[in-house]
């Protein structure tokens, strides 16, 4: 591990913006209310499998690799129907409420992936969904489309190697879209009323082949007190104004070795004033400092390890501390637990291990890290106060999308089935 000099710096309280109404209750974006994967109230289940101690599996109308979302007794999961890029509406019981179509689906490139890939997002008051077509939509909670466009009609498509997979993100005003490849990337605000855009900001940087690449997600947190959007690619991690997408501070070197293929797939966490950054195709780690103005890079970058990280899987925030799911490579299947604030590890310990490998993001709950393995096998440990394995269960299917865990229940989406386990609510 590298610690690195650091200047005075701003001071900020970061934290996400995210978190709405009871917590516990609703999960309305891809890594739940808080945007840090994790969930520090309620009970969950711990032993199941595919046929027992379900509460119900919902048969699934196509491929998609996208994490469902709940507000309240709506469950929403994104999925092609007949060949349309379409979302639907389940309710707590796992009745079918709606299903709601857009126009034809642009099927995925890599066996793991979909034309369903970015996950939905909520307020509250509306749903907002986007698709590998370019399809980008917002509805209401009766599936009624208030507005429709088609993004790559009017930008052109992706470059992306593989499958586009970043989400959607809320602001007050807007839902932002972020599309960082080679070519023109660019950044995105729409009116989440009319869908207008209100601003479009290019983000473009010179790098190694497929650096410019990003399948990350932003995040939106406060920086002095207005909201910002920190967007990961291109080899730097920086910081925009939610307001007209200006960029507020910028921080690189994320490839001092000009390495090819570096391309950012998980997204970072926040953890107190530290966002971390998985970086290297899980060969590296960042603990940088938020706040600042213009260039950070020297002042803000606290540590860097060479011997951690992950590719694929989001580490989850739990209590102030990072947990990392490595989920390619020799070391695959370990977790490991990160102090935020010096990058030292506090705990490693290690899943059985398989050929399988791992794309889902890690959930925490309960003092437990649920882990889904692609080949369907869903790893309960307990990381409080040390590690202890306390089931394996197998869903008898591939599994790609990241867990939630909400009002008590665990949602699996799996290649065919949406699966919830949990008896109480």
């Amino acid at each position: 591990m590298k610690l690195l000099p650091a200047l005075v710096l701003i001071p900020l309280l970061a934290r996400s913006l995210y978190a709405t109404g009871d917590t516990s209750a609703n999960w309305p974006h891809w890594r739940g209310s808080r945007d840090n994967g994790s969930v520090e109230t309620g009970t969950y289940p711990v032993k199941w499998n595919a046929e027992t101690n379900l509460s119900w599996k919902l048969e699934l109308p196509g491929k998609g690799c996208s994490t469902p979302i709940v507000w309240q007794n709506h469950i929403f999961v994104t999925a092609p129907v007949d060949g349309q890029d379409s979302i639907l509406a389940v309710d707590w019981s796992g009745k079918l409420l709606w299903t709601t179509r857009f126009g034809a689906e642009r099927s995925g490139k890599n066996a793991h992936g979909s034309g369903s890939n970015p996950s939905p997002v909520t307020d509250g008051k509306s749903i907002f969904v986007y698709y590998k077509s370019g399809e980008f939509a917002a509805l209401d909670f009766d599936g009624k489309v208030l507005w429709q466009t088609n993004l790559v009609e009017l930008y052109g498509r992706d470059t992306l190697y593989w499958d586009y997979g970043t989400s959607p993100v809320l602001t007050g005003r807007d839902v932002v879209i972020a599309r960082l490849h080679h070519g023109e990337s660019y950044l995105a605000a729409f009116d989440k009323s009319t869908g207008a855009l209100h601003w479009k900001v290019a983000r473009n940087y010179i790098t190694p082949d497929e650096g410019d690449h990003s399948y990350a997600t932003p995040i939106l947190m406060k920086h002095e007190s207005r909201e910002t959007l920190l967007v990961l690619g291109g080899e730097h991690l920086t910081a925009h104004d939610a307001d007209d997408g200006k960029v507020l501070w910028s921080c690189g070197d994320f490839n001092p070795q000009g390495k090819r293929n570096w391309v950012p797939v998980a997204s970072p966490v926040i953890a107190g004033d530290m966002v971390i950054v998985p970086y290297g195709r899980g060969t590296r780690l960042h603990g940088i400092k938020l706040g600042g103005t213009a260039d950070v890079t020297i002042t803000n970058r606290i540590w860097m390890r060479e011997d951690t990280g992950s590719f694929c899987s989001t580490p989850a925030e739990y209590k102030g501390r990072v947990y990392l799911l490595h989920d390619h490579g020799p070391d695959r299947g370990v977790i490991e637990c990160i102090d935020p604030t010096t990058g030292k590890t506090l705990l490693r310990d290690e899943l059985p291990r398989t050929s399988s490998e791992f794309y889902a993001s890690p959930t925490v709950a309960d003092g437990k890290i649920y882990a889904v393995r692609e080949d369907g096998v869903v790893f309960v440990a307990r990381i409080e106060p040390k590690f202890d394995l306390l089931a394996e269960n197998d869903m008898g299917e591939q599994i790609i999308a990241s867990p939630v865990l909400v009002a008590n229940h665990l949602l699996l989406r799996g290649e065919k089935h949406l699966f919830c386990i949990g008896n109480k609510r």
